[in-house]
């Protein structure tokens, strides 16, 4: 292990003068290197991701030095950069069937992670690691409490890929914090991002016309406003925030009310149904398997370690959605055709996952 000296308490409370953002080709990691770029203490942001971020994020980006890196492959070049801030963005939620599904997914969130965790170890200017990770960490099973906190264990592990990933970059950092406790090493757990510019496989389906729900359930959802999360992660950077942080909006919103709020209709699933359409990787309008079991049981967090500590509340889950409402486009009219066709849709999902199985059981 790299021999690190702690530095005076001063010198570690200033902000960093040399910061690496993974995960620039995306809206967030671009959007939070441009913020933390714009401030006069920092002196150069290094924005770090696989591929070239598109010409849309051009002009966030004219002031963050772009490297093309791939974490998979190693991160050992970021060694020599002299940083004193890394913000770890560059983790995939949903698998992207054209570059390479699951398996790149995996790839991506936790071998890349490890590699990069392995470069911070090197990095004897480190003082600060911030580290995107997720509620879903916490799973979701009929046995969780109501609400979760930071301590709270999982019932049951994460049936979705993007769950199980999350368990094990959280156990990458625990032993990176064993290994470098002079590094302050931030984990915050986000809920579902949403907000005018947030585009994720949950609010495309969200903002469906006709949007599949589970018969008989009417989970409780939290969100947190993508303005939001960037505040939090603003301020994780430049300031000294130690230990794991549960990120959501005050409040609860249950799945009817989100339906209701956004002008959609619910088409009633069974949940088998919305099971096996997800276990057999079709998704349910593109909906993975830890985004359904979210439909079942719902999930709400604790945040008053994070209002304790940052001395920042987050705006309510309600009105973060009505943000999100409010920017979508006026939708098609909904009209029995519409809903014919949403039904005939699903209907043709079944019999295909119907096949399926029936195929795999010979």
């Amino acid at each position: 292990m790299t021999a690190v000296a702690n530095g005076s308490a001063a010198d570690r409370a200033r902000a960093p003068r040399v910061v690496i953002v993974t995960g620039v080709s995306r809206f967030l990691g671009a959007t939070i290197a441009a913020r933390i770029a714009a401030d006069p203490r920092v002196h150069k942001v290094v924005g770090v991701d696989r591929v070239d971020p598109p010409g849309e994020l051009a002009p966030l980006l004219r002031d963050v030095a772009v490297r093309r890196v791939d974490l998979t492959g190693g991160a050992s070049s970021l060694v020599k950069l002299g940083a004193e801030a890394l913000v770890h963005l560059a983790v995939v939620s949903s698998p992207d069937p054209d570059a390479g599904g699951r398996a790149a997914m995996k790839d991506q969130n936790v071998i890349g992670t490890l590699q990069l965790l392995a470069a911070c170890q090197q990095m004897p200017s480190l003082r600060r690691l911030v580290v995107r990770s997720s509620t879903a960490a916490y799973g979701v099973s009929f046995r969780d409490p109501a609400v979760f906190t930071e301590d709270t264990e999982p019932r049951d592990a994460p049936r979705g890929g993007y769950g199980r990933d999350i368990l094990d970059i959280e156990s990458y950092v625990r032993g990176f914090r064993r290994r470098r406790p002079d590094v302050t090493t931030t984990v915050l757990r986000f809920a579902p991002f949403i907000g005018p510019q947030a585009d994720t496989a949950l609010l495309k389906f969200l903002a469906r016309p006709a949007v599949p729900t589970v018969l008989g359930r009417d989970p409780r959802l939290q969100f947190i406003h993508v303005d939001d999360a960037l505040e939090i992660l603003r301020r994780s950077v430049l300031e000294d925030h130690q230990g794991t942080f549960n990120v959501a909006g005050p409040g609860t919103l249950t799945l009817s009310q989100a339906v209701r709020r956004s002008g959609r209709i619910a088409l009633p699933v069974l949940e088998p149904a919305m099971h096996a359409a997800a276990s057999f990787g079709r998704g349910v309008a593109g909906l993975s398997l830890d985004q359904v079991d979210l439909f079942v049981h719902g999930r709400v967090v604790d945040t008053a370690k994070l209002v304790r500590e940052y001395g920042f509340t987050p705006r309510s889950t309600a009105d973060a959605f009505d943000d999100f409402v409010q920017a979508q486009k006026p939708g098609a009219v909904i009209t029995p055709a519409l809903v014919a066709a949403a039904e005939q849709r699903m209907l043709d999902m079944i019999r295909s996952v119907r096949e399926k199985q029936g195929r795999a059981g010979r």
